[in-house]
């Protein structure tokens, strides 16, 4: 593959990850994010009592967790893949095995950060997101494999 074909390749998942890193900065700690999210739940739930908001800000922040992860791991398949079409073991595996250890670097980055705590349970949610991706991606490859979405004659609805 031509040196630019296989970096197009990677970029998205390069400009992702270049996003996570963003994003375990201060600018996206819990205290900096809490300005914006406690008044829009606030809003959105009046009668909520402060302890609730508090859990639904701590679930908003974990499932930017479980997002970012699960996005960067169809990327790095992307990059795994290449120009190849198709789903293999080897490539799922490789790419939760990077998307891991990037979470592992991520989180010791944030112990860095004042405003923000290293936790290996949020490293797990990452590398479980991770893998929920690769399992989606196999499922999806399959289904097409089989023929799925084809009418009888072969050919796929849109054609």
């Amino acid at each position: 593959m031509r040196r630019w074909t296989r970096l197009r390749t990677w970029l998205p998942a390069v400009a992702w990850a270049t996003l996570i890193f963003l994003a375990s900065t201060n600018a996206l700690s819990a205290n900096h994010t809490s300005r914006i999210i406690f008044p829009m739940l606030h809003y959105l739930f009046p009668h909520a009592s402060l302890e609730t908001i508090k859990r639904m800000h701590f679930f908003i922040r974990k499932s930017g967790h479980v997002s970012e992860y699960f996005v960067f791991s169809y990327f790095l398949f992307r990059g795994m893949r290449g120009k190849d079409r198709g789903w293999h073991l080897r490539w799922a595996i490789w790419t939760i095995v990077i998307a891991a250890g990037y979470s592992a670097l991520d989180e010791f980055h944030q112990s860095f950060v004042l405003t923000r705590t290293a936790s290996p349970w949020d490293s797990l949610i990452d590398t479980t997101s991770a893998a929920a991706a690769q399992v989606i991606v196999g499922l999806w490859a399959w289904f097409h494999a089989q023929g799925w979405g084809k009418s009888p004659g072969g050919k796929t609805a849109a054609q």
